[in-house]
């Protein structure tokens, strides 16, 4: 049977294990500590995503993926967590700071998207989304403008938050056509981009499945329709 470390108390986590986790004389930017399967050996979240393993006196460090042998299959539990951590963070975003395109009828699975409107894959991934909407699939964008915060597509992006139709102007940034909506409204779009990058995102379009995983590129409609089981 799988274990994953969320099984595992946090009492299990030994005291004063992150004030040891110390480099060059800087303490770690540690987020969580939580036990593994294995004795003695503990999973370390930085704040900037990364993970490695620790023993109990964070005497050694280990960099690398966790396998389980399950039977002989292996399971990668430091993906698993991964994918967790990443399903939590997008389950905590409002409907209301993403951009959605829902199916006319029943939900059958979503897609979360980190997308840039200056992307040709972004493009080409939201060409699909009618296809998609139709089989039931309902697409749900995040801003990650991939050349940073004062980029043409974090403002591009920006225009289409702060326009009264999301959808009709995520549209038409994504066929190339000039925004009239204004960039200076309240908006999720740096703050989206920070926590793609704490997610794992390099580049986009970045789709995250229902389960945390994360694919970066784009997938062809049938591909996704198989990875989401539908």
């Amino acid at each position: 049977m799988t274990t994953s470390a969320s099984v595992f108390a946090a009492e299990d986590v030994p005291a004063g294990l992150k004030d040891k986790l110390v480099v060059n004389g800087q303490k770690m930017p540690v987020k969580a500590i939580s036990p593994t399967p294995l004795d003695d050996m503990f999973e370390v979240q930085l704040t900037s995503g990364e993970t490695f393993y620790t023993d109990k006196n964070g005497g050694y460090l280990l960099v690398g993926d966790l396998y389980q042998n399950d039977n002989g299959r292996l399971v990668n539990l430091t993906e698993q967590a991964q994918n967790n951590d990443r399903k939590a963070a997008i389950d905590a975003i409002p409907e209301q700071d993403m951009v959605i395109f829902k199916p006319a009828g029943k939900v059958k699975a979503t897609l979360t998207v980190f997308t840039d409107t200056t992307c040709p894959y972004c493009h080409k991934l939201h060409e699909d989304v009618p296809e998609l909407n139709k089989r039931g699939v309902e697409v749900r964008y995040l801003a990650f403008p991939r050349a940073g915060e004062n980029s043409k597509g974090a403002h591009q992006l920006a225009q289409v938050w702060c326009s009264a139709n999301r959808t009709e102007a995520m549209t038409a940034a994504m066929k190339g056509k000039d925004l009239k909506a204004k960039a200076s409204c309240d908006n999720p779009v740096n703050q989206q981009y920070e926590l793609g990058k704490r997610l794992g995102v390099q580049g986009t379009p970045a789709l995250v499945f229902p389960d945390g995983q994360i694919v970066p590129g784009y997938l062809p409609v049938e591909r996704l329709m198989s990875m989401l089981g539908i």
